[in-house]
């Protein structure tokens, strides 16, 4: 099998969403796999002087718009939170808690975290929230929320997020690596599937 894809997400981005229900799709269509990195978005806006696409004048009820045009393009359910944006640093460290155990339950948990937030308008700032999407998953929901205050756990979701912006140039949400070529946006996982069957251009 060819290299891993890398994915680079915050659980706060809609478009992360989008692309976190496609990504594992496309690559397998090409022999791939994909490692999940989520990482701080708002560590880049401090870098970009950016903000959330939602807080922008004009730009803002078009994201909106879109957020929900895409998600309907692609058959992905979407509503837009009552609560936007939200803090997801501790759905990351619970990631990255469960990956040390299994990746495959990491995916599953990113997955249903994107969904409780961006289908069902649930609050997944909320250690509450977390518990109850972990425990869906058969997942010990009281260990993985001790795990997210490991030293360990906290400085691997910060080396994650340095390396995205300083190492790599991430700065938004979704990012995708195809090897050294980087990919931004939801909107240019076409734009990766064609890469992957070409092998570049």
């Amino acid at each position: 099998m060819a290299g891993k894809l890398d994915f680079y997400f915050d659980f706060s981005s809609p478009y992360g969403y989008i692309a976190a229900c496609r990504i594992d799709d496309i690559a397998a269509k090409h022999g791939r796999e994909v490692e999940w990195r989520p990482f701080m978005l708002g560590a880049t806006f401090k870098l970009t002087g950016g903000k959330p696409l939602t807080e922008f004048p004009l730009k803002g009820d078009y994201s909106k718009h879109d957020f929900a045009r895409s998600a309907r393009l692609h058959g992905i359910p979407f509503r837009m939170p009552s609560r936007f944006p939200i803090s997801t640093i501790t759905a990351a460290r619970a990631f990255y808690w469960l990956a040390e155990q299994d990746r495959g339950l990491a995916r599953r948990f990113a997955l249903a975290v994107y969904k409780a937030f961006f289908a069902e308008d649930r609050d997944v700032s909320d250690n509450a929230v977390l518990a109850e999407i972990a425990s869906g998953l058969g997942i010990d929901a009281a260990a993985m929320l001790e795990g997210t205050q490991k030293p360990e756990i906290k400085e691997k979701l910060k080396q994650v997020t340095d390396e995205a912006i300083g190492k790599r140039g991430v700065f938004g949400s979704p990012f995708v690596f195809v090897g050294d070529e980087p990919f931004w946006g939801a909107d240019r996982l076409e734009m990766v599937d064609q890469w992957l069957a070409r092998g570049g251009w």
